[in-house]
């Protein structure tokens, strides 16, 4: 077990009241599987995300990653487990400009204090098991949509992660570009053996995934088959 929520709520304050954004959620994300959480926008999917990445602190319930419980630490031991053992990949790829594909990788993996010689070999390793060693040295505007989100994943592996947050990756790519970003996924998550939780609104790749759970005002349903939530 290397993720799991348990018991999580969280409520925001809204005019006189509070809004419940999760509600008593439970989820467990063993290493090496993928589950993705499907829902409508405003379903919770986004808070679940931050809650499980250590940026938002529940009302009550425990996140524990990889054995730690990251709801019991102060901000700066949360930051540094962030920082450790959580990978996030985010809708956007926000990839800086002036720097290439390899670059992206070594300057996240710098700020560990790697040797240089040690961070390019893990770089370069991350950008040949996404398919990209080729394109090392192209920048951002040098690379299609989809082979920008390779990257952007890569960049979320450097520091070797044991748990794998990722935003809606596909939906700013075509349905051949987003099924091989999914299915790089699936890969990823198994040789790695990360927690993976993979958050969509888009119910057409999800066979990729070993656990579907859905979302709908704040609760998490129970688990449900890849082929009954899919349509396959």
């Amino acid at each position: 077990m290397t993720l799991l929520l348990d018991d999580i709520t969280l409520t925001y304050a809204d005019g006189d009241g509070r809004l419940t954004a999760l509600d008593r959620v439970d989820l467990e994300v063993p290493a090496g599987t993928l589950t993705a959480v499907v829902g409508p926008s405003g379903s919770g999917k986004s808070s679940l995300l931050a809650v499980a990445a250590t940026l938002v602190t529940p009302d009550s319930g425990r996140v524990l990653v990889d054995g730690t419980e990251a709801t019991a630490l102060p901000r700066s031991a949360a930051a540094e487990l962030r920082r450790r053992a959580i990978g996030i990949v985010f809708q956007q790829p926000n990839l800086l400009p002036s720097l290439t594909a390899l670059e992206q990788l070594q300057v996240m993996a710098h700020l560990e204090g790697r040797k240089p010689r040690e961070v390019r070999d893990r770089a370069m390793e991350l950008l040949s098991a996404v398919g990209l060693s080729a394109q090392s040295h192209r920048r951002p505007h040098q690379l299609s949509g989809g082979q920008r989100q390779r990257v952007n994943i890569a960049r979320a592996l450097i520091n070797e992660p044991r748990v794998l947050l990722v935003d809606e990756p596909t939906s700013a790519l075509d349905h051949e570009r987003g099924a091989a970003i999914l299915d790089l996924l699936r890969t990823l998550t198994r040789d790695r053996a990360t927690a993976t939780v993979l958050v969509t609104h888009d119910h057409a790749h999800l066979t990729v995934a070993d656990e579907v759970r859905e979302m709908r005002d704040g609760a998490i349903g129970s688990t449900s088959s890849t082929q009954a939530v899919g349509g396959g």
